[in-house]
């Protein structure tokens, strides 16, 4: 059994907060626009990070995460990649992917919605954390944490914690 802490669109921020959410994973997916390399480094240093890059990205996170990340996680195929969409509206590129091989976890990023919802076409959970950053159209941040055993995925918890306006 492993724990993992889902999240997407910290835009520059890894707080206390969210660190206490995630105190207690063994690894952290970001599903992109992780803000800077630095924020990057400090996600990895805190928990083992798998991560894609998103749209707000700059070059030297380009360069360390690629834009899809496609990983077996305890046997769990997941495809992870910041622009996604939703089942019945996917980004062209994911829904061929989908298509061709569906993986059993698709994770996406970047409308700053979490959403949790099976696709029963391609037979496949989606998950999209939210935003767990403070900059962003979005007045609460989210985050997830679920736990894969074997080939289940259970024990979903879902973070929410107050927007900071500056």
């Amino acid at each position: 059994m492993i724990r993992i802490g889902l999240i997407s669109d910290t835009h520059g921020s890894f707080d206390e907060p969210l660190k206490k959410f995630l105190s207690e994973v063994d690894q952290i997916w970001h599903a992109g626009d992780i803000g800077s390399l630095p924020i990057a480094d400090q996600i990895r240093a805190y928990k083992p990070l798998i991560a894609v890059y998103g749209n707000i990205d700059d070059w030297d996170t380009r360069s360390a995460y690629p834009p899809v990340q496609r990983f077996q996680c305890e046997g769990v195929d997941v495809l992870m990649t910041h622009i996604c969409g939703y089942p019945g509206k996917y980004d062209p590129k994911v829904r061929q992917i989908l298509e061709q091989h569906p993986p059993k976890i698709v994770v996406g990023g970047h409308s700053h919605i979490l959403k949790v919802i099976y696709d029963k076409r391609h037979q496949c959970l989606h998950m999209n954390p939210g935003a767990a950053g403070i900059s962003g159209f979005h007045t609460v941040r989210t985050a997830l944490r679920f736990e894969i055993d074997g080939s289940d995925i259970k024990n979903m918890e879902i973070w929410e914690f107050p927007k900071k306006i500056s």
